[in-house]
């Protein structure tokens, strides 16, 4: 073999695999779980933190919980150089706004701000839960831990703002602590509207909602396998957009299927020992987290949670029956896996927060010929290395294939017939970490141009 020949054979094996990034392993290394077990412990000794309960005490309800999450925020902003824009956001809701509305009352979600180096203003989201309910969510008295539900996710989310205010990032990252999710997503609604009224662009939303608990009601215990919930396509989506799909494909690979699929992948690269189960739905069967306001406003989104629920555990008030035991109390929550879980969405945030501007525009074509055609609008952003190329069976859940095509705005891949693989761009930048897979729009009408 020639030499040249080689080193061009080299060069496209390197190009078309994906690159580590030993910060990466660094976060991982980094995260704590005598932190987070310190943190979900503080959060279930409130009490309760119904929605409606107390905001007055120090000790107690949903006030002093709020208060300790946004000094945890504002101190950890003080060890990184008040890095973090600290702050409540907040909107009224009254008994005319549903059923789990006792009293009028203000709902506050905690927001913790890491703005972005060179894109301020294009955000990726993780979030937990502040408040917990017990059997009847009515009662905002009567003791409520939330030890898993949601104490996890919200710890998960304080540790990943510890860990990541360490470094910087290219795009924003907001560390959430949402309220009312249990009387009807209260704060998910008004902090995604919030989003909307700032025009901000949202990368993606990681919603954290019960990430410790390992022992199944179905007799399961598992501590490495672990679900991402993700909705096939945006609810917002055109009538024009919903009428190519019938005849172009695209049924699931929408915009958070995608985010989906890039967390699924970042894990297995980077933390191979976890089992990602990708869930084609939005949530639960019949219900609903807060990641769902976020998708209702056409921004992507997805639910991180456990793969063996207890429901014996869950929206229960403490008690033992017949021999078993009721609440959700420190003693169901493992602390070792919602250090994992919580290790999985600071390793995405940091590659989100890392990668570049997505292809806008993406076009595709290749009907009745032998060859595929795709054209996208590059970035702005000249430091971008390039783009590439994916695609993958239509019964495939993940992207098989992909080729790095350099820094074109289009290509043609000789050989692959568009009618048996769906395709997809995504940007590369100069540290090797990749937006998300954009699925193309539209169709290609014009003649293609070769560069």
């Amino acid at each position: 073999m020639k030499k040249t020949n080689l080193i061009v054979l080299l060069l496209f094996s390197y190009l078309g695999h994906t690159q580590t990034d030993s910060k990466i392993y660094n976060i991982i290394d980094e995260v704590s779980v005598e932190r987070i077990k310190k943190d979900i412990t503080k959060l279930t000794n409130f009490g309760t933190r119904n929605t409606f309960s107390d905001t007055v005490s120090n000790t107690r309800g949903i006030g002093a919980a709020r208060r300790w999450i946004k000094k945890e925020f504002e101190n950890i902003s003080k060890n990184c150089t008040n890095c973090l824009d600290v702050f409540y956001q907040k909107d009224f809701v009254t008994t005319n706004d549903g059923e789990r509305v006792p009293k009028d009352t203000w709902i506050v979600n905690v927001v913790a701000i890491q703005k972005g180096t060179k894109y301020p203003n294009r955000f990726v989201i993780m979030s937990g839960d502040i408040d917990s309910r017990n059997s009847d969510t009515m009662d905002f008295s009567t003791d409520a831990p939330g030890a898993n539900d949601n104490a996890t996710g919200m710890a998960g989310t304080i540790e990943a703002a510890r860990v990541l205010s360490n470094y910087k990032f290219e795009n924003s990252i907001i560390y959430l602590g949402l309220s009312g999710e249990e009387q009807g997503l209260f704060g998910g609604k008004g902090f995604a509207t919030y989003a909307k009224n700032k025009g901000w662009e949202i990368i993606g939303v990681l919603n954290n909602d019960m990430i410790g608990n390992i022992e199944g009601v179905d007799g399961i215990i598992d501590n490495r396998t672990f679900r991402i919930f993700s909705e096939p396509t945006p609810t917002n989506e055109t009538d024009k957009e919903r009428n190519l799909r019938r005849f172009y494909g695209g049924e699931v690979d929408g915009i958070s299927r995608q985010l989906a699929r890039y967390i699924e992948k970042t894990t297995k690269t980077y933390m191979p020992e976890m089992n990602p189960m990708m869930i084609y739905r939005l949530d639960r069967f019949g219900r609903g987290g807060h990641h769902r306001p976020f998708n209702d406003l056409g921004f992507a989104g997805v639910r991180i949670m456990e793969a063996h629920e207890n429901y014996n555990r869950q929206h229960q008030n403490i008690r033992e029956e017949n021999g078993i035991k009721y609440g959700d109390i420190l003693e169901g929550v493992n602390f070792e896996y919602t250090k994992k879980l919580t290790t999985v969405n600071a390793i995405n945030l940091a590659a989100l927060a890392w990668s570049p501007p997505a292809p806008e525009n993406v076009l595709i074509g290749g009907i009745v010929e032998p060859n595929v055609k795709l054209r996208w609008k590059k970035s702005e952003d000249t430091t971008i290395k390039g783009y590439k190329i994916y695609w993958r069976l239509t019964t495939s859940s993940q992207w098989e294939h992909s080729r790095f095509v350099g820094n074109v705005d289009n290509f043609e891949l000789k050989g692959i017939i568009i009618d048996n693989y769906f395709f997809g761009v995504a940007a590369v930048g100069e540290n090797n970490h990749e937006s998300i897979v954009v699925f193309p729009n539209d169709i290609i009408k014009n003649t293609f141009r070769k560069k």
